[in-house]
């Protein structure tokens, strides 16, 4: 097929963003990193970090080198799977593994410029901090569709000519969103264990026992924590929204090829539809960060302000885009199809306006989580509990309201429920995750943001800077904490959206399977005993030929096993975050005990062990929470078959994505009534009520950050799994 010359405007976009990214990381090193101290503490966390992560990709690329051999096995022995997936799968993976250690170097290049810059002025210290961030939110939308364009023209050069050459060339680049998620889920749960085993230890024997301030120098385990800021809330983030944006791109591309099978010219526009309108998300996102600045002596809502002039003037910008780009493109339905993808960029808007109303402290239910320290932890907890469950009322219904929206009208209203009308309406749903994610570059750069502040205050307060600087990186590490809690909406709601999407890929890719298996001399017989044709049959007839109903034992029993995998896999999260935790606790009231000085400030912490301790811990237990979400679809697969899988898919996006709601909204709450506490409120820091909300703040530490965000991944890896595993379960039918 040919390819129209608009679809040049893919790469263009990929590399104009990895070449502002360059610009930013320039200009944010032509800064002043500070004191000689300032840059001693910044050198500790950088080599810490670095160290960190080469033993993490040691270790995954065993994974994927394990993971290619058996889809090589697959696709040239057992003849069950297409012969580019092993390629595709690692340079998703590949691609993936970037984007989280380029947005990681950048950030521990920025942290002591940032708090340096904040010496300056508020505005000047945001200014760093932020376009710091944007590196990280640059280089994952340029990574991703530089890989997405790269293997398109490969693939399209090598199936042209062929019949429903599309499909396969969308379902095989499904297969390196699988490299990209496993790589993503590693980097998040071990990320997050680093960071939050840390962080814990840090708190609860540092503040708590000890009564030193946080990132004291005094304390041991207070490199390792800023260490952990990089490599869960920088690099495993990065490699988390690079597979949440690919997902998102590539599911409705397989979608499109689908839906418009029929019509050659209209599948190829379909196809191509959600990689320009996220081409065009990057030119408007790199506008939105032009636009971010704040004045001195700033309040909250007023940098709350600054950060959501970028985002929302960049969200607007690519609604009315959109509308030109499908109307160009001669999408049929052009109209339906372009208000899906507002109905995606409404539902993020929303999303994150429901999260920040909840998690920042200058709202209600943060605000009464602070005031409930007043009787103790346990009040502090319980509230918070509270607070979370209730917070999944709005990004439930609003995903709710947006499935149905995106779906209706891309099928122009069409009740019939046809084979047609279900395709066309499931395009609407995938685009309008694209519509969500469509300005990453911005809405991930408020993100990245937050760890870079929480360093930057960090590094003031071990550097002994002046307090006023402390306070400016105070209120820029306070916006982090929102804004981090805001991205982690943005990608579940994204993630609910794309795995809905997968579950049609997942049929098709089903069908291709049994194409593959028919010409290979299988017959596939009805209940009623007659041959069953996959080349010819409809969504409808695969549901009806599966089983694929509530009344069937094995629709049932998946589903119940895809709740159980969101909860299983958090209780594994928390308990290795758990036990991590107790070994920092227990090695830095050993350094306490043991090193005469270091509350005196006489003597100098083994800052190095507690990094280790860290790194050890979890390199051991991110591998078996990861591996089982990889298992979990293969076995449930071959023993249940495709109505067991679609019941799994299904039964963990609808747990996976309200509990992800509800632990990064208690995390982020929890968090966020320490910080009001910390300003000065209920007693201010030292005081009874600060100690209780540390204890709330440490329990919503592996929510937020562990177990919460890594669910959002979960879900889509599952999917992700089912997809590439198709042939293997379509042998044991």
């Amino acid at each position: 097929m040919n390819i129209t010359p608009i679809f040049w405007l893919v790469p263009i976009a990929s590399i104009v963003a990895l070449g502002m990214a360059w610009f930013f990381f320039k200009q944010m090193m032509q800064e002043d990193e500070g004191t000689p101290r300032m840059r001693e503490i910044a050198a500790y966390v950088r080599k810490g970090a670095m160290a960190y992560l080469k033993q993490q990709y040691k270790i995954v690329l065993i994974v994927f080198i394990v993971l290619a051999l058996l889809f090589a096995f697959m696709a040239y022995v057992l003849h069950v799977q297409n012969p580019w997936v092993p390629f595709a799968f690692l340079t998703g993976g590949l691609f993936s593994g970037l984007s989280g250690f380029f947005g990681m170097k950048t950030a521990t290049y920025a942290s002591a410029r940032t708090a340096n810059a904040a010496r300056s002025g508020l505005n000047r210290g945001l200014k760093v901090a932020f376009r710091s961030g944007a590196v990280m939110g640059l280089t994952v939308v340029g990574l991703g569709l530089l890989d997405i364009a790269i293997w398109f023209l490969i693939l399209n050069s090598v199936y042209e000519g062929e019949a429903n050459a599309l499909i396969t060339i969308t379902t095989t680049m499904l297969t390196f969103g699988m490299g990209a998620s496993t790589q993503a889920l590693f980097a998040r749960v071990g990320g997050g264990i680093y960071t939050k085993a840390a962080d814990v230890g840090a708190d609860l024997v540092g503040k708590v026992e000890a009564n030193i301030p946080e990132d004291d120098p005094r304390n041991p385990a207070t490199i390792a924590d800023n260490v952990g800021d990089n490599v869960g809330d920088v690099a495993g983030m990065g490699a988390d929204l690079y597979e949440s944006y690919c997902g998102s791109i590539l599911s409705t591309a397989a979608l499109g090829a689908t839906a418009f099978a029929m019509n050659g010219d209209m599948q190829l526009k379909a196809v191509m539809a959600p990689m320009i309108i996220a081409a065009v998300g990057i030119f408007l996102s790199l506008f939105g960060i032009f636009l971010v600045k704040t004045r001195e002596g700033a309040t909250m809502k007023d940098l709350l302000h600054s950060l959501g002039l970028g985002t929302n003037i960049a969200s607007v910008l690519i609604a009315g885009a959109s509308f030109l780009i499908l109307y160009l493109l001669g999408i049929e339905n052009w109209l339906g199809v372009s208000f899906s993808v507002v109905t995606g960029l409404a539902a993020g808007v929303i999303i994150g306006q429901g999260t920040e109303y909840y998690t920042s402290h200058s709202y209600k239910p943060t605000q009464k989580i602070a005031e409930s320290s007043q009787t103790g932890a346990a009040t502090v907890i319980i509230k918070g509990i509270g607070t979370g469950m209730i917070s999944t009322m709005i990004p439930v219904v609003t995903i709710s309201i947006a499935i149905m929206l995106s779906f209706l009208f891309a099928n122009g209203f069409d009740m019939s429920m046809s084979a047609t009308s279900i395709s066309h309406g499931l395009y609407g749903i995938g685009i309008a995750a694209v519509g969500m994610l469509s300005t990453l570059g911005i809405t991930l750069a408020t993100d990245a943001y937050g760890p870079i502040a929480d360093n930057a205050g960090g590094n003031a307060e071990m550097s002994e800077l002046e307090p006023e600087v402390r306070k400016r990186t105070d209120a820029l590490d306070a916006l982090g904490n929102t804004t981090a809690a805001t991205g982690k909406g943005f990608a579940i709601g994204s993630a609910a959206l794309t795995a809905l999407a997968l579950l049609a890929s997942y049929v098709e890719e089903i069908k291709i399977a049994m194409e593959r298996a028919v010409e290979g001399g299988k017959q596939f017989l009805t209940s009623a005993g007659e041959v069953f044709n996959p080349g010819t049959a409809t969504m409808t007839d695969f549901m009806e030929f599966f089983q694929v109903n509530l009344m069937n034992p094995k629709v049932l029993v998946g589903a119940f096993i895809g709740a159980m995998a969101s909860f299983l896999f958090c209780g594994l999260t928390m308990g290795a975050v758990g036990r991590a935790a107790q070994s920092m606790v227990e090695e830095v009231r050993r350094q306490f005990r043991e090193i005469k000085g270091i509350l005196e400030g006489k003597a100098t912490p083994d800052y190095s062990r507690c990094v280790e301790i860290s790194t050890r811990s979890a390199q051991r237990e991110m591998i078996f929470p990861s591996l089982l979400a990889i298992l979990i679809p293969i076995v449930v697969g071959m023993v249940l078959g495709v109505g067991g899988v679609l019941g799994l898919l299904v039964g963990g996006l609808a747990s996976g994505f309200t509990l992800a709601v509800f632990m990064a909204n208690s995390g982020g709450a929890w968090d966020n009534a320490k910080k009001m506490v910390e300003e000065g409120n209920f007693g201010g820091k030292g005081s009874a009520c600060h100690k209780a909300t540390i204890v709330g703040d440490t329990v919503g530490d592996p929510f937020k950050d562990t177990s919460g965000p890594s669910l959002n991944i979960l879900i889509k890896l599952m999917s992700m799994v089912s997809i590439v595993m198709a042939g293997l379960t379509v042998a044991f039918l």
